[in-house]
């Protein structure tokens, strides 16, 4: 019988006490594609205030690779030791957590120039029981600099990378805005792997245009990739998007929460035993479309009963 190996397994047998990640949302951080620098408008499915909960305002001024200078450093640092103050006590009366991971979630986390990253990491690893941070990014969005200093920092600390890879097919990349193809993707990873860090790798199954031959190709494209965790997400549409108007219209339709369910099975069950899984389906405030995407704990309650009856233990 194959058993689930969740990041919540395998923190508690690295560091013996129970870890949680604590999302933070860093204002003037956006995307390649959303600024123009690869691409105008961003996914079609993005609307990044979804994933910023902590996040109270939105700001103007927006930081890129090649900002010469960062005005706002002293407001992004204030604003993460406030969303890390004020998320804490929840995590820990909500599931008992002892220890936390920075997770720097929303928008591109290494899409700003080096001595800001350098500054938002160190002050996250400068919090009281911190034993790492997660950063997340595009494969187009990180600099050899940044690699390198992520890769002498986990070292002597947790230090993950997670990586949107969403897809394997460039035809998607195009369809939905993406702004880069799948070498970048297989170039970065291989580069990120070399220097011995940590990948987590995001898929969405639904995207437009696709199918499950579509799906399990990504799936199989991303194991050679040789990354060390996965996060899988279902394709959901919501408000103030490019995808919202599609889905007005008809021209998409969202994946069923059965296709949903089955392709996740069989990805779980060709997935290698090492493969540590992060994530298996996700909850949305602003949601427009499938409905099933609503309530999570339902999503969860059927998620475990078919891998039950898959012979797979949770």
């Amino acid at each position: 019988m194959k058993k689930l190996y969740t990041f919540g397994k395998y923190l508690r047998r690295k560091f013996h006490t129970t870890v949680y990640k604590v999302p933070i949302s860093i204002p003037g951080f956006t995307c390649p594609n959303i600024d123009g620098t690869s691409a105008r408008g961003g996914c079609v499915f993005c609307e990044n205030e979804s994933f910023s909960p902590n996040l109270k305002e939105k700001e103007k001024i927006k930081l890129n690779l090649y900002s010469k200078e960062n005005p706002l450093l002293d407001k992004q640092l204030k604003s993460l030791e406030w969303q890390f103050e004020n998320t804490i006590p929840f995590l820990k009366k909500r599931f008992g957590a002892k220890k936390f991971i920075v997770y720097f979630q929303s928008f591109t986390n290494t899409y700003a120039p080096f001595d800001t990253l350098k500054a938002l990491y160190e002050k996250a690893l400068s919090f009281d029981n911190v034993i790492g941070i997660s950063v997340g990014t595009r494969t187009d969005s990180i600099t050899d600099e940044t690699l390198s200093y992520l890769a002498n920092l986990s070292k002597k600390t947790e230090v993950w990378i997670e990586y949107g890879i969403q897809t394997s097919n460039d035809e998607t990349y195009k369809r939905i805005n993406r702004g880069h193809d799948f070498s970048n993707v297989v170039d970065i990873i291989t580069k990120t792997k070399q220097l011995n860090l940590n990948v987590c790798g995001h898929l969405i199954y639904g995207l437009p245009g696709e199918s499950r031959k579509d799906w399990e190709k990504t799936f199989n494209d991303t194991m050679k990739l040789g990354i060390d965790s996965i996060k899988f997400h279902p394709m959901y549409v919501t408000k103030n998007t490019l995808l919202a108007k599609d889905y007005e219209e008809g021209r998409f339709i969202p994946i069923s929460e059965k296709d949903y369910i089955d392709i996740l099975v069989w990805s779980i069950k060709n997935l290698p035993d090492n493969i540590i899984i992060q994530r298996m389906t996700a909850g949305i405030e602003n949601l427009l479309a499938p409905k099933w995407c609503r309530d999570k704990s339902s999503q969860m309650s059927h998620i475990i009963k078919a891998l039950k009856s898959n012979k797979i233990k949770i």
